[in-house]
């Protein structure tokens, strides 16, 4: 396994790129194919390890999986037990939440460990765990398990969660599906995942209101049937290598990629001064004449991500003049910032949520430590764009969530002797 990642930064990346598919849509289309006793083909899965260990999980349970080509797998679930769940893969990923609802719609009783995941704060359950009870879900928790169990049957109901959760919401929703009659999730996530799910239980003959919204109608069908479905593009990806050719003086076209899930991020690059043109399903990135210091506030979607924070806090070290960015959502998203100054960069931590990044400072190579997957995209961002030798370790934290990033970026800068250890 690829423990550290080598880059001789201040070469420009040119070329083309093609956007693989989301890795947090990923998790809950694979966790919806469940639902029904009837295969789902799935296409455009992202080939990194929190997806791959996903599917891991699903066949040690006794799903047959057959991949039809690179990235289109065929799930079939019929034969998947609850005795047979992983528990070591399980407690290894976050995502692995999602199989919650699954599970629960497929099996009445099971026991699993609590999902493990980035360590960027506290990230408890509590909000799955309420609606599920308010859904009338039993539920315990002892010896570092909880304890699922239905002991008659649910009834569709309003549910409204205290927070926009995205997997709260996506649990939900994959439960609700199989329950008749109309629930309604209020105070639900809008995101382009939440969104995906929804087209996917479409398919698989629910009735689904209010995507994109915050608030979501789903008439539940007791048998659902099996489901064709594509991964929309990963918008993540899309804005790191956006930022990657910006911060590096570069040039090149991000394609498949879909804007309208980039909106807000997009109109802050704009406002940072990056040159740039969208188009239906691809963004053009061309050199930028300077960068401007600019307020990051991270919030729900349609709001500016969380998982672009630390991304754009490379390219505010390149900005002119005093930055902010306050994130509110996790207390350890700041880990990134403390390995950037180890760089030059100018930065102050005012507290967990909040920090100011002063510009235009230098970054020189160094050896830095990723301490999960978007922190350690942005190191990349930070190694691409320093004098000299970066050397990154714990690399394992981005290949959960980016398809060979070394790979592209040699592609893109033949030149580099950019190079895994």
């Amino acid at each position: 396994m690829v423990k550290k990642i080598l880059i001789h930064g201040g070469i420009p990346l040119s070329g083309e790129v093609e956007i693989s598919g989301y890795k947090n849509t990923a998790g809950a289309i694979l966790s919806a194919a469940i639902l029904s006793d009837e295969p789902s083909v799935v296409d455009n899965v992202p080939l990194v390890s929190d997806a791959l260990d996903q599917i891991e999980i699903m066949k040690q349970m006794g799903a047959k999986i057959d991949w039809l080509s690179e990235k289109k797998v065929k799930i079939s679930p019929k034969d998947m037990s609850p005795d047979k769940i992983p528990y070591d893969l399980f407690e290894k990923m976050r995502v692995s939440v999602l199989l919650i609802g699954p599970f629960l719609a497929r099996f009445k009783k099971f026991k699993v460990p609590h999902p493990g995941g980035d360590k960027i704060g506290l990230r408890p359950i509590l909000s799955h765990l309420e609606s599920l009870r308010k859904f009338g879900v039993l539920i315990e928790e002892s010896n570092g398990f909880y304890h699922f169990e239905i002991q008659k049957d649910l009834e569709a109901k309003r549910i409204v969660l205290k927070e926009f959760s995205v997997t709260a919401t996506e649990n939900l929703m994959m439960l609700a599906a199989t329950i008749p009659g109309k629930t309604v999730i209020e105070i639900a996530a809008a995101e382009p995942q939440v969104q995906d799910l929804g087209f996917m239980l479409k398919n698989m003959g629910t009735k689904v209101k209010g995507l994109g919204t915050h608030t979501i109608e789903i008439e539940g069908n007791e048998k659902l049937g099996g489901a064709g479905h594509n991964i929309c593009p990963d918008l993540l990806e899309a804005g790191t290598f956006m930022i990657a050719i910006a911060l590096t003086g570069g040039e090149g076209i991000i394609k498949k990629v879909n804007p309208d899930h980039l909106t807000l991020f997009l109109e802050k690059m704009k406002d940072i001064g990056v040159n740039f043109e969208t188009g239906n399903d691809e963004i053009s990135v061309k050199p930028s004449i300077g960068f401007r210091a600019q307020k990051i506030q991270v919030l729900p979607y349609p709001g500016f991500p969380t998982d672009l924070q630390p991304q754009t806090s490379v390219l505010l070290t390149q900005a002119q003049g005093k930055s902010l960015i306050h994130d509110p959502l996790y207390e350890n998203r700041f880990q990134h910032l403390h390995e950037l100054r180890k760089m030059g960069a100018d930065i102050e931590i005012t507290d967990p949520h909040r920090a100011l990044i002063f510009g235009k400072t230098e970054l020189t190579g160094s050896k830095v430590d990723a301490s999960d997957i978007r922190s350690g995209a942005a190191l990349i961002l930070a190694g691409l764009a320093a004098k000299g030798e970066t050397i990154i370790d714990n690399v394992m934290h981005i290949d959960r969530g980016y398809e060979k990033p070394t790979k592209n970026c040699k592609k893109w800068a033949p030149k580099s002797p950019a190079s895994k250890k």
